[in-house]
C-alpha cells in the first residue's frame, strides 16, 4: 500500500533556498535515515548512496495569460 504526505505551500526565494538547503543537509549527511519536512508533518526516509533524479522545466508563453515557467524535481529509490 502507497502513502502519500502532500503540502502545497509558497515560499519566498530565500525560504525556498532554506527548504532546499535543509534537504541537501539530509542527504549529505552519513545517517541512513533522513528527515523531509512536508507542510506540518515530518516524514523519515532511508535513500541508498544512489538515487534516481528527474528534473524537468517547462516554459510557456501566452499574449492573453502571460508568461509561465515550471520546475519539477523528482527524487526516486528503492530502500
Amino acid at each position: 500500500m502507497a502513502q502519500r504526505t502532500t503540502a502545497d505551500e509558497r515560499y519566498s526565494r530565500q525560504e525556498l533556498a532554506a527548504y532546499f538547503q535543509t534537504l541537501a543537509d539530509a542527504f549529505g549527511s552519513d545517517d541512513e535515515s533522513i528527515s523531509v519536512p512536508v507542510g506540518n508533518k515530518t516524514v523519515r526516509l532511508s535513500p541508498p548512496e544512489s538515487v534516481g533524479v528527474s528534473v524537468d522545466v517547462i516554459e510557456r508563453s501566452s499574449r492573453l495569460r502571460g508568461d509561465h515557467e515550471q520546475l519539477e524535481l523528482e527524487v526516486s529509490w528503492k530502500p
